[in-house]
């Protein structure tokens, strides 16, 4: 067991929409600014915000999560992410306090895992002297929650930064920085929260983030609370024994497909497998490949570029029908679909392979954590076993089919309310459904996954 030195902090807030992302961005730009190699983090499942983080530090971010990976496994790929950084900026999830059922993986729970500090993101819009009774409130509600600072957000004037400043500074509770009322500091948002950097011109938006979030928070305070956080113990695992034969994995990468968890990916790569990054909008066939993973992300936003291409969607129908493995998170299984209609009711053909349409709705669909039971052995797992994983969409997947015929994949059950119902869908090896997984918290799943990748090109090798 060694031991490591981690400069650390968490950014967190009151509740969702106190300008959290904002904040972490306009930090983690202003520490690249002055030469410092940082690390950001996302508590919970969100794949948007990381990517914000990823254009501000230069690296990608990391996602913090113990319903998706175990507490344990979590702390090792914190330690092994952050170790050869010279700071860790992690941000927080909804409210500090808020989770899945229990709160599990809040930002509170993340931080006395991690043992750091946490600054209190406060929006103090339409209050004044209330914010230190909240302030208060968040101070002592966990007594192990390290709450070492404040971030006063969107102040009205000079009165209304100095009423609420000696309130909170009366505590004893630091007030690290106060960010003045600007509507031109806010982030893009649309259907599913922020919308992905790789989809506006997010670099303008950023220096101007970064100029006003250096102007008015004291960056150098945040970096003598980071130097503050404790050491942290490193274990050392047993490594992932590699599956026999290497294979190659073509993962949908572009504007349309962007939801991936950098450590997810990871555990392919060191159970042996080389990740080729391929296209559906622009290239007109898949590269030379083993198995296939369509991620998340927005295909509605490209649906009518995603139909143009058909010589991607006829590669791809026919990698299927050959056998080739192919694994579809969310936005993977709208393109696998016979067609997605969009939020005009127009509809557009895609691939094909699963027998269903793709409807866009009004209204969010679901959105939480579930619990996955396999109906039946599919590309990942074996009949009845269970995978952790989160739910987030607008859209409903239509089955050609009646409810009793079609190939279900997994009889899901929220965490949060209990309630069961079946999704996905399952056929020889193509596994498709809205469930958004960690192959971090699911080893098993990644090999079998990749075995069944290297029983595909033994096929193919041999002639079969």
């Amino acid at each position: 067991m060694d031991h490591c030195n981690i400069p650390r902090l968490i950014i967190a807030a009151t509740q969702s929409g106190a300008g959290k992302t904002t904040i972490v961005t306009g930090i983690l730009a202003n520490l690249r600014r002055k030469g410092f190699n940082v690390q950001s983090y996302k508590v919970g499942p969100d794949y948007i915000d990381p990517g914000y983080h990823s254009l501000a530090s230069g690296k990608p971010g990391h996602n913090l999560d113990t319903w998706l990976v175990p507490a344990d496994q979590l702390a090792s790929i914190f330690t092994k992410t952050a170790q050869n950084n010279d700071l860790a900026v992690i941000e927080g999830v909804m409210g500090l306090f808020d989770g899945g059922r229990e709160g599990v993986s809040s930002t509170a729970a993340i931080s006395k895992l991690l043992k750091a500090p946490v600054v209190l993101v406060l929006d103090v819009k339409s209050m004044g002297e209330s914010a230190a009774a909240i302030a208060h409130g968040f101070h002592t509600y966990d007594p192990d929650v390290q709450l070492a600072g404040v971030i006063i957000n969107r102040v009205g004037s000079d009165s209304h930064r100095l009423m609420v400043c000696k309130a909170i500074e009366r505590l004893g509770i630091p007030v690290l920085g106060c960010i003045e009322r600007n509507n031109e500091l806010a982030l893009p948002e649309r259907h599913l929260g922020l919308t992905p950097v790789t989809e506006h011109y997010a670099e303008e938006k950023l220096d101007l983030i970064a100029d006003e979030i250096g102007r008015q928070i004291n960056i150098e305070q945040l970096i003598t609370l980071a130097q503050t956080a404790p050491e942290l113990t490193m274990e050392t695992h047993q490594p992932i024994c590699p599956i026999k034969m290497p294979v190659r994995i073509g993962v949908a990468a572009d504007e349309a497909f962007t939801f991936y968890y950098p450590e997810s990916l990871d555990v392919l790569i060191r159970l042996g497998a080389e990740i080729r990054p391929f296209s559906p909008l622009k290239d007109p066939q898949l590269p030379e490949v083993d198995g296939l993973i369509l991620g998340g992300g927005f295909p509605e936003m490209f649906v009518q570029q995603l139909a143009q291409n058909r010589s991607m969607c006829r590669s791809i129908y026919e990698a299927g029908k050959k056998g080739m493995p192919i694994y579809a998170e969310c936005g993977g299984l709208m393109y696998l679909t016979k067609a997605i209609s969009d939020f005009t009711g127009h509809s557009y053909e895609m691939v094909g392979l699963v027998p269903a349409v793709s409807k866009m709705c009004s209204k969010l669909q679901t959105v939480g954590y579930v619990e996955a039971t396999a109906i039946g052995a599919n590309l990942l797992c074996h009949n009845d076993e269970v995978i952790r994983g989160h739910e987030f969409h607008f859209s409903q997947m239509l089955p050609d089919m009646e409810e009793k015929q079609f190939p279900w994949a997994f009889q899901f059950k929220k965490v949060r309310t209990g309630a069961v119902y079946s999704g996905g869908y399952a056929a020889g090896n193509i596994l498709a459904s809205y469930l958004h997984m960690h192959f971090a918290g699911n080893f098993q799943a990644a090999k079998n996954y990749l075995q069944k990748c290297q029983q595909f090109r033994e096929h193919l090798l041999t002639g079969g």
